[in-house]
């Protein structure tokens, strides 16, 4: 294909910069495959200016987190009149708040686990008693399982708020444990490919789990009964869409022991690197990496 220098964000200044640099980079080369004149671009070490004064035709966002999945670099890219990828500016900053996206789903009766908002002088006790234990804490603007602890006990709850709230400056979230299977759901354009099964490790689908080890594994086909599957696909292109969403991204759901579903979160521009569920999932329908991220790249816009 054509159409004039594409530039893939990647980098970036957010905690998940080294995983944004393996995506980036495995699109660059894909696209180049196919044709596309892409050229690789850090916002961290080039103005965003630089992207009209140099004729960037379309943008290919392979950043994650905050700076690039949070609708900044999408509202940027608005006011300069570049079409991108992904999600616009509402949807991104939807979407990267987990707290505001809970809240969407369950004014319009999509399920999700119990939550509620940690400060510093909470009562332990009476957290571990409202959501039981054990349960998730986790940053409400993170990615990648970035600060998340699994907390089994009452004292290990001060030292997991520490965490979530200190170490990434931001807002903390105590959630409802769900106890099964996790699985997430790609959609690209108007469809939600084939589920994943995650598989982890001790069901510790953790930063290094996810990434940087070969232990967890990715089951596709999930081996869900076929109608299981289509209902949960329909949930998760719902989610996405109630969020804001559009274009391409991930909706990360769980089973519980009854095998009704509960939904985590949604992410609006995914890992694209060797370990990424995206990829995966296009697999498995026949879509080749460099054929999706051409079709990605078609779908790039502005709103």
């Amino acid at each position: 294909m054509n159409g004039g220098k594409v530039a893939v964000l990647m980098g970036g200044s957010s905690a998940e910069r080294e995983i944004s640099l393996l995506s980036g980079n495995g699109v660059l080369q894909a696209l180049r495959s196919k044709g596309v004149n892409a050229l690789a671009f850090d916002p961290t070490e080039r103005d965003l200016f630089d992207l009209k004064r140099e004729g960037y035709a379309r943008c290919f966002i392979a950043l994650h987190g905050r700076g690039g999945e949070d609708g900044t670099v999408q509202g940027a890219l608005e006011v300069l009149g570049i079409p991108y990828t992904g999600s616009g500016v509402l949807g991104s900053a939807i979407a990267m708040d987990k707290w505001r996206t809970k809240m969407i789903w369950l004014a319009n009766g999509l399920p999700t686990p119990r939550y509620r908002i940690l400060s510093a002088n909470d009562d332990w006790n009476a957290v571990a008693r409202e959501l039981g234990l054990p349960l998730i804490v986790k940053p409400a603007n993170e990615g990648s399982t970035l600060g998340l602890t699994k907390v089994s006990s009452v004292a290990q709850l001060p030292a997991a708020y520490e965490l979530a709230a200190k170490k990434f400056h931001d807002l903390a979230l105590a959630e409802q444990f769900i106890d099964g299977p996790e699985y997430t759901a790609s959609i690209v354009g108007d469809e939600a490919l084939p589920l994943i099964r995650i598989e982890a490790p001790q069901g510790n689908y953790d930063y290094e789990n996810k990434y940087f080890t070969d232990a967890t594994k990715y089951i596709c086909p999930c081996g869900l009964p076929a109608a299981k599957e289509e209902a949960l696909k329909a949930l998760a292109l719902r989610a996405f869409r109630l969020a804001g969403c559009t274009g391409w991204g991930r909706v990360d759901l769980m089973l519980d022991v009854k095998g009704d579903p509960w939904l985590l979160e949604v992410n609006t521009s995914p890992g694209m690197t060797g370990h990424s569920l995206v990829p995966m999932a296009a697999k498995a329908v026949g879509i080749s990496y460099e054929d999706l991220c051409v079709k990605i790249l078609e779908g790039s816009h502005v709103e």
